[in-house]
């Protein structure tokens, strides 16, 4: 059984309840089927039914979004300015094989040793 939501994202998209509304279909049943085995999604007939008009209302509302004069406007990948929050790289020392090995359970003269798992 399909445990998606998709009641937030339609009470936003849909101006209706009836798929009457958008008498032209812009993704087939067979197109939504298709990407249901690509997810490998066992969808039921119903939810196949639900999710070709809950597919079709998204890309009508993609479809009116790409209407839009977007010159000037620049791309974004998120909504707020971010910053690197990355540290800038710095050479320093590193372990050595007796501080790395210092709380290895079971250890071989420079390794540590693990449980066998494949007979």
């Amino acid at each position: 059984m399909l445990a998606i939501s998709w009641e937030p994202v339609l009470v936003f998209l849909l101006k209706a309840e009836s798929l009457e509304v958008y008498p032209e279909m812009k993704i087939t049943r067979a197109e939504v089927e298709h990407v249901g085995r690509l997810a490998r999604l066992a969808l039921s007939e119903e939810e196949l039914d639900s999710l070709t008009g809950d597919m079709d209302a998204i890309l009508d509302y993609v479809e009116q979004l790409n209407a839009l004069n977007t010159d000037g406007i620049v791309p974004t990948a998120h909504a707020v300015p971010m910053e690197n929050a990355f540290r800038s790289d710095e050479i320093r020392a590193g372990f050595t094989p007796e501080q790395a090995l210092s709380n290895a359970p079971d250890k071989a003269e420079s390794a540590c040793r693990g449980k066998r798992i494949i007979a």
